[in-house]
């Protein structure tokens, strides 16, 4: 159990010392992504980024993904049975929504360049990994260098699915539980991120520059 995702991330930040190099990004999914990446990145020294995926939740219950789109890409997991004009319309309202944030989050900066970079994508944690796998191959598109996939929390099935991915190369998990029914069961504080406090997050870390291992910037 995290107390929130700041003690997530610093925890995840200390697991994540060993990464000795100055070609390096930290990305976050958007929004509950932004203060776990936040630690990440002013522990050790590095830029922040998003990545900009959503998933596709259920058409009854809307927290468990079918699959998971980015603006170029779409993977569906578990669609047998669901109406074809459904995911339609939702891949629709999705890649709005993500337009719209791609205009907030970049209105005042460039996205980073990821070639040859070693890059370490983060979230606040990962119930079926579609979101994430949709990211990855994103990512991958950018030629990095690394990917180094960290997070608190995942079940057992999404850690499969990550382990199975050739396109990562190492992957960092505080807590694998068997009995795992949402991420948010596994902090006590797991109230919403907005858009406006994610991208505070992104330009305030990325103004500041913090040396290795300095998350206050004293």
């Amino acid at each position: 159990m995290f107390r929130d995702r700041i003690d997530a991330a610093t925890q995840l930040a200390d697991h994540l010392m060993y990464i000795k190099t100055e070609d390096l990004v930290v990305l976050a999914i958007p929004r509950g992504g932004l203060p776990i990446g936040s630690v990440v990145a002013k522990t050790l020294g590095a830029p922040l980024d998003v990545v900009l995926t959503k998933k596709i939740g259920h058409p009854f219950h809307k927290e468990y993904a079918i699959g998971a789109l980015s603006l170029e890409n779409t993977i569906l997991t578990d669609a047998i049975g669901i109406p074809k004009e459904y995911i339609a319309e939702e891949t629709a309202h999705i890649r709005e929504i993500l337009k719209q944030r791609h205009r907030q989050y970049y209105k005042h900066r460039f996205p980073e360049n990821l070639r040859d970079k070693t890059i370490i994508i983060v979230d606040d944690g990962v119930a079926t990994g579609n979101t994430l796998m949709v990211t990855i191959a994103l990512v991958k598109k950018q030629n990095p260098r690394k990917i180094v996939v960290a997070i608190p929390v995942a079940p057992p099935s999404a850690i499969r699915l990550l382990k199975a991915t050739p396109d990562v190369d190492e992957l960092i998990c505080l807590q694998i539980p068997e009995n795992f029914h949402a991420v948010g069961q596994f902090y006590e504080e797991f109230q919403q991120v907005s858009d406006e406090e994610a991208i505070k997050l992104l330009e305030e870390t990325n103004t500041k520059k913090y040396p290795i291992g300095d998350t206050n910037g004293s």
